[in-house]
């Protein structure tokens, strides 16, 4: 059985909030084994073009990606919550391995079992080539900036 994952449904502004940041911290460790302890085990996605059943998908998948995209760093922003789903919006920067930066941003749609896991997650994402010198994501959200929103441009 899978650890829960507090905080648990039904949400709050604040437990959703505190949902949102875990996910950014545990995306920004770029470690697919971490991250994919978030979901259930039957977890399914959407992301992109890519439909992924089990965390068994979702540790490979994420391996992939962070194989091409690297040096990635993420901000994700709570949209909307109800007791068991939460809505995000985030922009994530990584290079390519021809040097090219780029900020990806996207949607999330994300539901929750009882245990506080991640039963489904839908990511609409796109990808602006940006200059090394427009990056404004360099790493892991500072303290200081934790709970601020993120711009749109």
């Amino acid at each position: 059985m899978a650890e829960p994952r507090p905080p648990f449904p039904p949400f709050d502004a604040a437990s959703a909030a505190a949902k949102v940041q875990a996910a950014e911290d545990a995306w920004n460790s770029r470690d697919p084994e971490r991250v994919s302890l978030a979901y259930s085990e039957d977890t399914v996605w959407r992301n992109r073009d890519r439909f992924l059943t089990g965390r068994a998908e979702v540790v490979a998948f994420l391996t992939d990606k962070w194989a091409r995209e690297l040096d990635y760093a993420l901000r994700k922003s709570l949209w909307s919550f109800t007791d068991d789903r939460i809505a995000v919006r985030f922009q994530y920067e990584w290079h390519d391995a021809d040097g090219q930066w780029w900020r990806s941003y996207g949607n999330e749609l994300w539901e929750f079992d009882e245990q506080g896991l991640m039963r489904r997650r839908e990511a609409s994402i796109n990808d602006a080539a940006i200059a090394e010198a427009d990056r404004r994501i360099t790493g892991p959200r500072p303290e200081a900036d934790r709970g601020r929103d993120i711009p749109l441009r």
